[in-house]
């Protein structure tokens, strides 16, 4: 199996050829418009397997599947007490795969934005992963771990790893949190200013040594976003 995760920084009716010559079998997309709600007709027509959830039609997250996978919509709460967490989007695939699609909000939260959205997530909803990926934009690394907020990035990959589910790069590749070889995201596509913030998450079961993860390159993809995609196949 081959995914994609990717913030394609949206306008993905102009940009799905591109992501499509990765010849993946699932792709995780943020920052995508509807399918559904698009005059495209293009888009459609690639978009025909997909899920997708948002607040604004021009820009919300998607699950996009050749033909030969089937999504089915998990129906797990957004709900954290009093309000809503976003944005999430988990889906079983061939009745046998839980994929959670990822991209962290601010969400008006000065406190628990980004990876605090993520970790009032996983209070609410983990303790039904089981042989789960998941994988997105989660606008956060160990870098900005604060020592007082428990629920940082740490916190999140400790609470995973504890149910054993870990990071797909730092398994394949051995480079410790914080200290990624390779950026997937340029603040405002500047190459002096990069970061790790898009992940894969997964069940340790589903890698084995013939496993391999890839970011792509910036001078193929920062036209495009200021993200670069990240690519798994076990």
């Amino acid at each position: 199996m081959k995914l994609v995760t990717w913030n394609c920084n949206g306008a993905l009716r102009k940009k799905f050829h591109e992501i499509s010559t990765l010849d993946a079998d699932i792709y995780l997309i943020q920052e995508c418009e509807d399918p559904l709600r698009s005059n495209d007709k293009f888009y459609r027509k690639w978009s025909e397997n997909h899920l997708w959830a948002g607040e604004n039609k021009n820009k919300g997250i998607g699950i996009f599947a050749s033909h030969s996978y089937t999504l089915e919509p998990l129906n797990w709460s957004d709900q954290y007490e009093d309000h809503l967490v976003k944005h999430f989007l988990p889906c079983l695939v061939n009745k046998e795969i839980q994929l959670l699609a990822v991209w962290t909000h601010y969400n008006n939260s000065p406190t628990f934005g980004y990876i605090g959205q993520f970790w009032k997530y996983l209070q609410i909803n983990k303790d039904k992963f089981e042989n789960i990926i998941i994988a997105g934009d989660f606008n956060s690394n160990v870098i900005w771990d604060k020592w007082d907020r428990w629920w940082n990035h740490s916190d999140c990959s400790n609470q995973l790893e504890a149910i054993g589910v870990v990071s797909a790069y730092h398994q394949l590749t051995k480079e410790p949190p914080g200290n990624e070889k390779k950026p997937t995201f340029f603040l405002q596509r500047n190459t002096d200013k990069p970061y790790h913030i898009d992940y894969f998450y997964l069940s340790k079961g589903f890698l084995t040594n013939k496993s391999v993860i890839s970011v792509g390159e910036q001078s193929q993809w920062l036209y495009f976003s200021d993200h670069l995609p990240v690519t798994l196949e076990f």
